[in-house]
């Protein structure tokens, strides 16, 4: 392929859709932000394994961020992004105007609770998982996925999206990629580029304090002395801890002990002006 298809309206969209379910084609979709790196392309690989066709959007949601957030500096890299696509099986990509998605007359939100309101992200971000609900719902709605991806890095999204496809009796089903890492464990993230040389070297210390608690959990030590030992390596690296938690894998409530289910440690830190988010299982 010497070029990746890229569609701006729903209709073109559908349109292709039509064309590939005409010819018997599966449909899958990869909804990202743009900005991709490796972890965005590894879901597509994992993706392509399942499906026929894998359609990539890239929108930067509007309504996921809040007034005091980094929307208007987000990284847009449209060219560079559909670049990076042709070395992975990708056969659309649709990236949207903001007024294709969101017409002056948009009068709809999708408002959730469960794993949308568990005083992890949604503490700190009330308004994120309404816009990102919302966004998803259409993006699966427009697309009519058998399939579709989303990454374990933001675990808390993934529940999110999960029970959304659950309540609305949505037929795509959501598959997990797991969270890709640069050599020293830093979780890849478009937000990565914001991080100074001096930050970027004591990034990786987050990772590492998720997998010290784990590793002091694992061995019989209580939750929530080992969560405490772990925001001290947090805090001496130079970050400001918005949360470090252990919270059930599927419900997200919180966990006193490993007898109360599967677990998943979950941590929310600011480095300078970027804020880094990272989980893993206790296993």
């Amino acid at each position: 392929m010497t070029e990746v298809p890229v569609v701006t309206k729903v209709e073109e969209l559908r349109n292709f859709v039509r064309a590939k379910r005409l010819a018997g084609k599966s449909i899958g979709l990869t909804p990202t932000m743009g900005a991709l790196h490796a972890g965005h392309l590894s879901l597509v690989e994992i993706l392509s394994q399942h499906v026929d066709c894998v359609i990539v959007t890239i929108f930067v949601n509007p309504t996921q961020f809040s007034v005091n957030e980094d929307f208007g500096r987000y990284p847009r890299q449209l060219k560079e992004d559909i670049e990076k696509l042709l070395k992975v099986k990708a056969d659309l990509v649709f990236a949207p105007h903001v007024e294709e998605m969101y017409p002056s007359d948009f009068s709809t939100r999708v408002i959730m609770s469960g794993p949308a309101q568990v005083n992890l992200e949604d503490r700190f971000r009330p308004t994120h998982f309404e816009g990102v609900a919302t966004v998803v719902a259409k993006l699966l709605n427009q697309s009519q996925a058998d399939i579709a991806i989303f990454g374990e890095k933001d675990y808390q999204q993934l529940q999110v999206i999960r029970q959304l496809v659950r309540d609305l009796d949505i037929s795509t089903r959501i598959l997990a990629g797991p969270t890709l890492r640069e050599a020293d464990g830093l979780a890849l993230s478009s937000r990565n580029i914001y991080l100074s040389e001096d930050e970027r070297a004591k990034a990786p210390q987050l990772y590492l304090a998720l997998r010290s608690a784990v590793s002091q959990i694992l061995s019989g030590g209580d939750i929530s002395e080992a969560l405490k030992q772990s925001c001290e390596i947090i805090v001496n690296a130079g970050m400001k801890i918005d949360y470090l938690e252990a919270r059930h894998a599927e419900s997200l409530t919180p966990l006193r002990s490993m007898a109360e289910g599967p677990a998943r440690l979950l941590v929310a830190a600011h480095l300078g002006k970027t804020r880094l988010i990272d989980n893993i299982p206790v296993s």
